[in-house]
């Protein structure tokens, strides 16, 4: 049986590829992925048949990875962070869903062994480069409104603002879209403090990052990109500063017990 691997690589920094997810890489053949991804990783891609479909050809990016390992070929579908958060994987499986409804034409497709290799979310690098901001009950959602309508955005903000959940969102803006991240900062300003802690992360774990610290008060979109995650804390989250060193953790409760 022909192998096809989903791998996630991380945020960016090499020390944390998992080795599982490196294995993955060395064993394959051919490698598919946006072209940045392959770069990261380095020499371990040398030696190696690389497919670099660029951003927008999810769909064609998925559908090779299935041709290559269904033709013979052991393959390797690279994503950044974790492959089966907003990104890839879920697409592999759709497509195998719709082959199964005989929505599709690739019996071979089903006759692929399929590994998922999971990798450090931008989510968790963020919350581990201020603290513990993840400490208790979390949620993420992506703002962009390219394949989920907005007005069920809107419903997961009010969802997240009433469950006062610590919320990390994808895909905050992007040249086309500069609005949703301030809509996202009111519906939350309806149910949480105005100085309630927000990590900005931009470009995490990479040479370039920068980390913001900031207030739910004080968030616009002129200071997010495409390249940043931003996480906001719940109504119980603090921001703790101490000298030089700031930190955002969320309580679980523990002090009833200090």
């Amino acid at each position: 049986m022909t192998k096809l691997y989903l791998v996630g690589t991380g945020p960016g920094d090499k020390d944390l590829i998992a080795p599982k997810a490196m294995a993955a890489v060395l064993a394959s053949s051919d490698l598919v992925a946006y072209g940045l991804y392959l770069a990261l990783l380095g020499s371990v891609c040398d030696g190696k048949t690389h497919h670099d479909l660029p951003l927008g050809e999810e769909i064609g990016r998925a559908r090779l990875a299935l041709n290559l390992a269904a033709s013979g070929k052991t393959t390797a579908l690279v994503s950044s962070g974790d492959i089966g958060i907003y990104a890839m994987a879920t697409l592999v499986f759709e497509l195998l869903d719709q082959q199964l409804q005989g929505k599709e034409r690739h019996p071979e497709w089903l006759d692929v062994d399929i590994e998922v290799v999971p990798g450090i979310s931008a989510m968790q690098a963020g919350a581990s480069r201020v603290g513990a901001m993840l400490g208790h009950d979390f949620c993420t959602i992506s703002l962009s409104d390219l394949l989920t309508p907005w007005q069920t955005i809107e419903k997961r903000l009010h969802a997240c603002g009433a469950g006062d959940f610590v919320v990390s969102f994808y895909n905050p803006r992007s040249k086309k879209r500069d609005w949703q991240i301030n809509t996202a900062q009111d519906i939350l300003l309806q149910y949480r403090p105005q100085d309630t802690p927000v990590l900005l992360g931009r470009q995490l774990t990479r040479d370039d990052e920068n980390i913001t610290i900031t207030t739910l008060a004080k968030l616009h979109s002129d200071d997010v990109d495409m390249f940043t995650l931003v996480s906001v804390g719940n109504s119980e989250s603090r921001h703790i500063v101490n000298g030089a060193k700031e930190w955002i953790y969320t309580p679980r409760g523990y002090s009833k017990k200090l």
